[in-house]
C-alpha cells in the first residue's frame, strides 16, 4: 500500500513518527524450512505416471491379460494310460496270464478354436489397456487440476499476505494519528476490528495452500507429504489457438474410451467365433499297445461326442446380442465424447470472458478506488466508512480475479480431459 502524505503541521509530524512502527511490520508465522527446487506441471506429471500406485496397479492388470493369451493359445495334451493285470501270479500261467495296456489318446479340436481364443484373448489385452490408458487420462486431469489448485492457493496466500502488510501500516499509523488527536478512539478501533478479517484471510489461505499441496502429492504417489513441497507454473490464463472442430476430430481419434468401445465390437465378434466354433464335435484319437502273456498286440480307437441336444445354443445366441450391444455402445460412446467436448467448450469461453473482464477492468479500477480512498481518508477527504467499503471490495475483487484465473485453467485441463489431447503444450 502506497502513503502519499504531503504537508506540514500535525501530518508530517505523525508520518515521522510512523516511521520507526511501520519499519518493525512482520509477516505473522515462523521462518519456513529451505524448500526444494519447485517442480513444474510436466514433471509433476512425469512422477505420478510413474508411482501412482492407481495407475501402476492398473498397468499390473494390463499385464495379467497379456499372460492370458497363453493359455488361449494353449494346444490340448495328450494322454497317456499304462494298466497291468495278474502281474504278480506266476508268468507260466496259462489259464491268468499276466496282461500290460499301453494306451495313448488326444483330442483334436475343430472349428479352428484355437484361432478364435488367441483373437478373444488379443481383443481382451486391446480392451484393457485402452481402459488403463484411460484411468491413466483421469490421474492426469486430477493431476492437473490439484497443480492448478495449488497454484491458485499459492497465489491467495501471496494476496493474503500483501492485504494483510499493507494493513498493518494502515493501523499503525491510524494508531499515530490516534495519539495525536488526528482521530478518534471509535474510529481507530473501527479500523483496528477490520484486521481480524486480513488476518483471517490468511491463515485460511495458509491451510489452503498446504491441503492442497497434500492432495497434489497423494496423486503423485509420495506416502508422507513434505512440508517444504513446492512447484512453479503461471496462473494466468493461457492462449487457446485451436477451434471446437479440430477439438472434436482431436477426441474421436485420441480418446481412450472410445477406443476401447470399438475395440470391444471386435472382441464381441470374436467371442461369437468361440461360440461358433465350441459347437463343433472334437474328436479324440487314441493308440494302444497290448501284451498278454507272450503275446503283443496293437490296435486303435476314436471317440465321437454325439452332440444332438448339446450344441452351444445359448451361447451362440448371448454372443450375438452382446455384439449388438457392443455396436450400440460404440455410438453413445461417441455421442458421448462429442457431448464432453462441446460442454468443456462452452465451460471454456464462458470462463475465458470473465475472467478477462476481471484481468482488463475491475482488477485496475478497484486498486485505483482503494488508493484514492486511502488517500482522501488520512486527508480527511472522506469517511472511515468508505475507506473500509473501498478496502473490501479491492481484497474481493482480487479473490474473484484469481478464482477466475483459476475457473480458465480448470476449464482448459477438462477440455484436454474431453480431447485426449493437450490442448496448451
Amino acid at each position: 500500500m502506497n502513503l502519499r502524505l504531503s504537508g506540514s503541521g500535525p501530518i508530517l509530524a505523525f508520518c515521522l513518527a510512523v516511521t520507526p512502527a511501520l519499519a518493525q511490520v512482520s509477516a505473522p508465522g515462523a521462518s519456513p524450512a529451505p524448500a526444494s527446487a519447485p517442480l513444474t506441471l510436466a514433471q509433476v506429471l512425469e512422477i505420478a505416471r510413474t508411482k501412482n500406485p492407481t495407475l501402476l496397479s492398473a498397468e499390473q492388470h494390463v499385464d495379467a491379460m497379456k499372460a492370458a493369451e497363453i493359455t488361449a493359445g494353449l494346444r490340448q495334451n495328450p494322454t497317456f494310460t499304462l494298466s497291468g493285470a495278474n502281474t504278480t501270479l506266476p508268468a507260466n500261467n496259462p489259464s491268468s496270464p499276466y496282461t500290460y495296456v499301453g494306451n495313448i489318446s488326444r483330442l483334436f479340436e475343430r472349428g479352428q478354436k484355437r484361432r478364435w481364443r488367441l483373437d478373444a484373448a488379443r481383443s481382451t489385452t486391446d480392451v484393457t489397456r485402452s481402459q488403463y490408458n484411460d484411468q491413466v487420462r483421469q490421474t492426469v486431469l486430477q493431476v492437473r487440476d490439484a497443480f492448478t489448485n495449488m497454484l491458485a492457493a499459492k497465489e491467495a496466500l501471496r494476496i493474503a499476505q500483501d492485504n494483510l502488510d499493507s494493513y498493518r501500516k494502515t493501523v499503525n499509523l491510524s494508531h499515530v494519528r490516534l495519539n495525536t488527536g488526528d482521530i478518534s478512539k471509535t474510529d481507530f478501533e473501527r479500523i483496528d476490528l477490520q484486521l481480524a478479517e486480513f488476518e483471517s484471510d490468511y491463515d485460511n489461505a495458509t491451510l489452503d495452500l498446504t491441503q492442497q499441496s497434500d492432495s497434489l502429492q497423494l496423486l503423485m504417489g509420495i506416502e508422507n507429504p513434505a512440508a517444504n513441497f513446492d512447484i512453479v507454473g503461471s496462473i494466468q490464463p493461457p492462449d487457446v489457438t485451436v477451434t471446437l472442430a479440430q477439438v472434436e476430430q482431436d477426441a474421436l481419434a485420441a480418446r481412450p474410451d472410445y477406443l476401447a468401445a470399438r475395440q470391444s465390437v471386435t472382441l464381441a465378434d470374436a467371442n461369437v467365433k468361440v461360440a461358433d466354433s465350441e459347437g463343433t464335435t472334437d474328436p479324440t484319437l487314441g493308440a494302444e499297445y497290448e501284451r498278454v502273456g507272450v503275446f503283443d498286440s496293437a490296435g486303435f480307437q476314436i471317440s465321437v461326442p454325439l452332440r444332438i441336444f448339446d450344441r452351444n445354443q445359448g451361447e451362440k445366441q448371448r454372443t450375438r446380442y452382446e455384439a449388438q450391444s457392443a455396436r450400440f455402445g460404440e455410438i453413445a460412446a461417441r455421442n458421448q465424447v462429442l457431448n464432453d467436448v462441446d460442454e468443456a467448450w462452452a465451460a471454456y469461453k464462458a470462463a475465458l470472458d470473465l475472467a478477462k473482464r476481471y484481468n482488463n477492468h475491475y482488477v485496475d479500477e478497484a486498486q485505483r478506488v482503494r488508493d484514492n480512498l486511502e488517500f482522501s481518508y488520512r486527508y480527511g477527504g472522506t469517511t472511515l466508512l468508505d475507506y473500509l467499503d473501498a478496502l473490501r471490495d479491492y481484497r474481493q475483487i482480487n479473490l474473484d480475479a484469481l478464482t477466475a484465473n483459476q475457473q480458465v485453467w480448470l476449464s482448459i485441463h477438462q477440455l484436454s480431459f474431453a480431447a485426449a489431447t493437450e490442448i496448451v503444450p
